[in-house]
């Protein structure tokens, strides 16, 4: 429903959100001051419970954050790990295809070369918008058919067809991984915990005493400021193929610009 939200510009996600959270920091403290506080009956030594209560919920709300901080990053790390792996995958086997005989050589390096600019052409921009391409698999197909069609006749082409498909073998199952990186992401549940906590923490902040409004709307700026800062990590990298940081498809390019183009 908010998949447009990891399309935003990163220079304009981030300044927007703080902006946001600051602002309804404020607007909440100042909510809280005039027609909260005056409310209840407090005096000074309730800020001994307060301050406690307060901490104890930025604590676990810290780590909560921090946590998923974490595993996103490590998604978004694997994730470009599994595409490096991939491009490896198929520089290694149009090398090992390179070394069998004609005709079958080239109409496999003709097949593995039109997959490879599918997925720098086609797939990649398909997988950006966060839904996995499909086509592709033909084309897949097609490599695997015409390995099996071609026959050795001398023991050197037996050892290397085995290798062929062993790497071929290889690169399906990187690319699977691949497809399956490209929804993956935090589940709904997850950010409602952060934006939950997010709210929670800053809304706590406002029911401590202070005397100058100034210093206390200084103060909580500041809290959102740094949660908002840490939203936003999360948010640029919780979609690996999406974004200002979407994982780009140079690997492929490389290859296919050194090693299959010519």
């Amino acid at each position: 429903m908010f998949g447009w939200v990891f399309d935003v510009p990163l220079w304009i996600a981030g300044p927007v959100l703080v902006l946001l959270l600051s602002g309804i920091s404020v607007s909440v403290l100042l909510l809280v001051r005039k027609r909260i506080l005056p409310r209840l009956r407090t005096t000074g030594e309730d800020s001994h419970f307060i301050g406690p209560m307060v901490h104890s919920i930025m604590v676990f709300y810290g780590l909560v954050l921090a946590l998923i901080a974490v595993n996103v990053f490590e998604t978004y790390s694997k994730a470009s790990e599994i595409v490096s792996a991939e491009a490896s995958a198929y520089a290694m086997l149009y090398r090992d295809i390179s070394s069998l005989p004609e005709p079958s050589r080239s109409g496999l390096q003709s097949a593995l070369r039109e997959y490879v600019e599918y997925t720098i052409h086609e797939a990649w921009p398909v997988q950006r918008t966060g839904r996995v391409p499909s086509t592709g698999v033909a084309m897949v197909d097609s490599v695997q058919a015409r390995l099996a069609a071609f026959e050795p006749s001398t023991e050197g082409q037996k050892i290397l067809l085995a290798e062929v498909w062993r790497t071929y073998n290889h690169a399906v199952e990187i690319r699977r991984e691949r497809l399956e990186e490209v929804t993956t992401g935090l589940p709904g549940v997850m950010w409602m915990v952060v934006l939950l906590g997010a709210a929670i923490s800053l809304t706590g902040a406002a029911f401590f005493k202070v005397e100058d409004v100034r210093l206390h709307a200084i103060l909580v700026t500041l809290l959102a400021t740094f949660i908002a800062s840490v939203i936003f990590i999360v948010l640029a990298m919780d979609r690996p193929f999406r974004g200002d940081l979407g994982i780009s498809a140079e690997p492929y390019e490389l290859i296919y610009n050194h090693l299959m183009k010519h």
